[in-house]
């Protein structure tokens, strides 16, 4: 009865023991995983900054989709009062489009998806993120015309809903918000 109890026994702390490795490796694997992205996340981006590459691996953020994040504001902008319309997303297409992203391509169908079912808010955060990024590895005249084409295309989009019969403004005040937060993400802190 005793070697019957101390054979459980062992088996129990043998399972524990095996059970434990298994998070162990699991464990390093999402830690190589992780290194990995940022690795990747570094060459496609230039960026370097491990805070941002660590906000864009929180937000899962891939190489891929990179791109897609400087078109991020045009999206905030059209969804800033909770909807959006045909003229919005016709506006955020157009600004897509004269960024470069052709329809064929990745970040076309992600952007597809944020016209059809509004992204998190905390996104434009990680758009923030990118742009301190982008800060340590342009000239201060790139960040000046990267910011001035940014804000352009913003303010287009927000327009285009277009304001009550004309009487009041173009831009609402929830996408006068949006339009001051990206603004401020281009000012060094």
């Amino acid at each position: 009865m005793d070697d019957t109890l101390f054979e459980r026994g062992r088996s129990l702390e043998e399972l524990f023991f095996r059970q434990r490795d298994a998070e162990l490796i699991a464990q390093h694997k999402q830690l190589e995983k992780m290194k990995k992205t940022r690795e990747n996340l570094t060459e496609v981006s230039g960026i370097r900054n491990p805070k941002v590459l660590d906000k864009f691996i929180e937000f899962e953020v891939t190489p891929s989709m990179l791109a897609s994040l400087a078109i991020l504001p045009l999206v905030a902008v059209a969804w800033a009062d909770g909807d959006l319309n045909t003229r919005e997303r016709k506006a955020v297409l157009d600004g897509a489009a004269r960024s470069g992203i052709n329809q064929s391509s990745m970040d076309y169908k992600l952007l597809g998806s944020w016209l059809k079912q509004r992204p998190s808010p905390e996104l434009l955060d990680v758009w923030i993120h990118y742009i301190k990024g982008l800060h340590e590895i342009m000239s201060q005249q790139e960040v000046d015309e990267l910011k001035f084409e940014l804000l352009t295309r913003a303010r287009q989009v927000a327009e285009a809903a277009g304001g009550f019969l004309g009487l009041t403004s173009k831009i609402s005040t929830e996408e006068q918000v949006v339009l001051k937060k990206m603004e401020d993400a281009f000012k060094l802190q």
